[in-house]
């Protein structure tokens, strides 16, 4: 769902006398509800915003003075991500999981890699290059789907180092 999109969305929930606003659209559905709290004297309202299919916790986000708020609050689910290695995509290209169409993924979520250990292939103006691993670790996601394309510098996979 598109950023500029959300914050649209959200001056339209804070402006309205609404108090509840669920919303589904390309699989992907956003909760927002507003509770108020007491607050130096007076009612200030605080955005709980929730969102699937992502398995983060729903950020909370409470309003600037002058500004509808839109930047989230760092969760735990976040920073455990930031503490995890990301692996960048070195060219812009074809993201490919197996080496052909009918063999098996070079690494599945879950698998200890060690460094030098081929993960996914970019394919880049018909030049198959093989992307191996820079860290020893498990593979905690991949980020990008099969045959998907990928920019220079994308993260591909979270790994955890070992």
């Amino acid at each position: 769902m598109d950023l500029n999109y959300l914050r649209r969305l959200l001056k339209i929930f804070d402006e309205s006398s609404a108090t509840e606003l669920n919303i589904e659209e390309e699989g992907v559905s956003v909760q927002m509800s507003k509770a108020t709290q007491q607050q130096a004297g007076m009612m200030q309202p605080t955005y709980i915003m929730g969102g699937q299919p992502s398995a983060a916790p729903a950020a909370q986000v409470a309003p600037a003075a002058s500004t509808p708020a839109t930047a989230p609050v760092v969760t735990p689910a976040a920073n455990a991500e930031e503490s995890m290695h990301k692996l960048l995509s070195p060219i812009v290209g074809t993201f490919y999981r197996a080496p052909s169409p009918d063999a098996d993924s070079f690494v599945q979520v879950g698998q200890h890699v060690s460094v030098g250990e081929t993960l996914c292939i970019v394919e880049a103006m018909k030049l198959m290059n093989e992307i191996e691993s820079d860290v020893t670790g498990t593979i905690m996601k991949i980020l990008v789907e099969n045959t998907h394309p990928v920019e220079y510098n994308q993260p591909m996979f979270l790994i955890k180092p070992d």
